[in-house]
């Protein structure tokens, strides 16, 4: 049984966007993603992060009334996996650096996109790659931004 080499001529799906793709005060939304009971007990165990906010609904009466509260990184983590997928397959590089600020909870039911906007795009000096720096608003269903994060990274340019 002989096998069809794959083309080259067809475009390849999937992968992010290239360096020359974005510009300064460009936006954009991730589609979204509800957290499931499930993810975030996962989360918690696999990370050891067992702190009583995350595994006790009793506990402090008031913070898990609206239901079992997710780890601030289990948040960010489900958004960046976003980015991943749609925005920077095959083309990120490297996450240069982060800063971030958690503004509310998120509990288990919570749907979340990523708004994000481009407030940085320069080349490098080697060629063949640039720097972009966005920031990124995690918002919930309610359209509340849980938390914003501003990223510098690495990503392939088309040419060079």
């Amino acid at each position: 049984m002989s096998q069809t080499p794959a083309s080259t001529d067809l475009p390849t799906l999937g992968v992010g966007l290239f360096f020359e793709d974005y510009s300064v005060g460009q936006k954009f939304r991730t589609l979204s993603r509800t957290l499931t009971e499930t993810d975030i007990v996962n989360f918690i165990g696999v990370t050891g992060m067992t702190e009583v906010i995350f595994t006790d609904l009793t506990y402090k009466k008031g913070v898990g009334e609206a239901g079992r509260v997710a780890p601030a990184a289990l948040s960010y983590t489900l958004m960046e996996g976003l980015l991943c997928q749609y925005v920077i397959q095959g083309t990120g590089l490297a996450l240069l650096e982060i800063s971030k600020k958690v503004l509310a909870p998120v509990v288990a039911g919570d749907t979340l996109h990523l708004e994000v906007e481009v407030l940085e795009a320069r080349p490098t000096s080697k060629p063949g790659r640039g720097i972009v720096k966005a920031r990124h608003d995690i918002v919930n269903q309610r359209g509340e931004t849980v938390i914003t994060y501003e990223a510098t990274r690495m990503v392939l340019a088309r040419e060079g």
